[in-house]
């Protein structure tokens, strides 16, 4: 039997998880949103066959639902996916994991008391360049990976203002929190190791200047909490002594967007960049691969050719999630790892806030 899903939030992240699911032979069976209209809406579209206002609702009138997909603003990932736990469903949840550490310390011991998965929607994993790499650091190529550049930065991309990205209580923060995907590729390519300490600086410029709006994200909101971030700086040392430096930004005055990873080992150096024809707009990019040795006395750059993902993984995760559970694949991430990642967050913060290194726990 297949795997039955029910969708907890009918925002844009849907478009790519319900294909997601029923690409790996999952059957989404409902969808619920505080906006009912909008669920239904996705449901005509996905032809799915119940729609709900109340999460809660959805859970009690279809107790066949195997797991669920959290598709909400951050603040609610913990509480929804706990809900869904203790409901005896697998969680999909999309990033960040959660507004903080501690909560998703909470997310797992209910996941653990649950017997069930918890996942998260680190799609970058999932993209074809980035498992077109991992086959060469899988397989010793690279070597043991000394040190990585992350980047996600945007020169005019804050997502509206006064809406719940832009609002710190629902957020968590600004690009750091929102554009971590980079991080945690970066993270995954250095074999995710323990971070030890950060050191990082948060900046506001631009962050109330509506000249450094983007392309996409939610309407403004005039009366709305604008108290974000709009860039961040920063640099982890990890306890097996690998480093990573990140920049994230919404708004900077930078030449153009730029999505990009890149590491150093000892037997070769990487890269994996998303490029845009215009800035912000998926439908125009392009992934690119790159992996950097020496053979025989002669630098050699080699580009790898793989096949096209407008989806940016999104799709490909979604379906990971489903065969993982099924145990058709090892899963792509791990609760204990989105647990890393947010303490390196937790930690760039603290350090912006006092202007010192944080040693992590």
């Amino acid at each position: 039997m297949s795997t039955k899903v029910g969708i907890i939030g009918a925002g844009g992240m849907a478009q790519f998880h319900i294909p997601g699911f029923l690409s790996a032979g999952a059957e989404v069976v409902a969808i619920a949103d505080t906006n009912l209209a909008a669920a239904e809406k996705a449901a005509a579209r996905y032809g799915i066959k119940r729609s709900y206002r109340d999460a809660a609702d959805m859970l009690s009138a279809n107790p066949d639902i195997d797991a669920v997909s959290v598709i909400l603003p951050n603040k609610f990932h913990r509480p929804v996916a706990i809900q869904a736990l203790q409901a005896g469903k697998h969680v999909f949840c999309e990033k960040p994991p959660a507004l903080n550490a501690p909560e998703v310390v909470e997310m797992m011991a209910a996941a653990e008391k649950a017997e069930k998965s918890l996942m998260f929607n680190f799609n970058n994993r999932a993209r074809p360049d980035t498992q077109a790499v991992m086959d060469y650091v899988r397989d010793g190529s690279v070597g043991k990976i000394n040190s990585a550049q992350a980047k996600w930065i945007r020169r005019t991309g804050i997502p509206g203002f006064g809406g719940w990205f832009t609002t710190k209580a629902l957020s968590g923060g600004g690009p750091l929190i929102d554009l971590l995907h980079m991080v945690d590729l970066a993270y995954y390519f250095l074999g995710c190791p323990e971070p030890e300490y950060v050191l990082a600086r948060t900046f506001d410029d631009f962050i109330t200047d509506k000249a450094f709006k983007g392309p996409w994200g939610i309407p403004d909101v005039a009366d709305g909490v604008t108290d974000v971030e709009s860039a961040a700086h920063g640099f982890v040392k990890f306890k097996t002594g690998q480093v990573l430096s990140f920049q994230a930004s919404w708004a900077e005055l930078i030449e153009r967007e730029e999505v990009s990873v890149v590491f150093q080992g000892k037997k070769a150096g990487a890269s994996v960049r998303r490029l845009f024809g215009r800035d912000g707009m998926d439908d125009t990019a392009i992934d690119t691969a790159e992996i950097y040795s020496q053979e025989h006395g002669r630098s050699v750059n080699r580009r790898l050719i793989v096949e096209p993902d407008p989806a940016m993984g999104r799709e490909r995760s979604a379906a990971n999630f489903i065969r993982s559970i099924e145990g058709r694949e090892a899963p792509l991430n791990s609760p204990d790892q989105a647990l890393s990642l947010m303490k390196i967050i937790d930690a760039a913060y603290k350090s912006s806030a006092t202007g010192k290194p944080v040693e992590i726990a």
